[in-house]
């Protein structure tokens, strides 16, 4: 897996550049990622975690992250793009007050999420809760942010 740098080091690299805040993109990213949580809730109340449907809840939790994550970044004048920026916006989250096992649980979510999306690999119910219940805590304290 992929060390991650200080998210002062993406910046210097130019995969984090400085832009003007987008409060608008900022607040469509929060009601898209509101949309897929509630949703999310809805297939885990209705259907419940299965080993086989374990990983469209790891996938959907990572987009939710990222996707509050990327909204914190546009919100206050960042942006990634490049070859690295997946892992640049993941970084952040030490920036912004996570502690950095959390950090370190989000690089390996957004890896085993790759490999869901492009390797076939599968995961478990068991490590599909850990991810729901991770996400639930990342956008609590996301969302609790000024």
């Amino acid at each position: 897996m992929i060390h991650i740098k200080k998210f002062e080091d993406y910046v210097n690299e130019g995969i984090i550049r400085k832009v003007t805040s987008d409060t608008f993109r900022s607040k469509s990213l929060i009601i898209d990622s509101n949309k897929r949580k509630i949703f999310l809730d809805e297939i885990e109340n209705k259907i419940g975690v299965k080993d086989e449907n374990s990983n469209y809840f790891i996938e959907n939790c990572y987009d939710i992250i990222i996707q509050l994550l990327r909204s914190k970044l546009i919100l206050n004048g960042y942006k990634a793009s490049g070859q690295g920026a997946h892992i640049a916006e993941v970084s952040y989250m030490k920036k912004i007050g996570f502690l950095d096992e959390d950090m370190y649980f989000m690089n390996e979510l957004r890896h085993f999420r790759n490999g869901i999306k492009y390797y076939g690999k599968r995961f478990d119910k068991e490590y599909a809760n850990k991810t729901i219940k991770f996400m639930k805590k990342c956008s609590k304290f996301l969302e609790n942010q000024k």
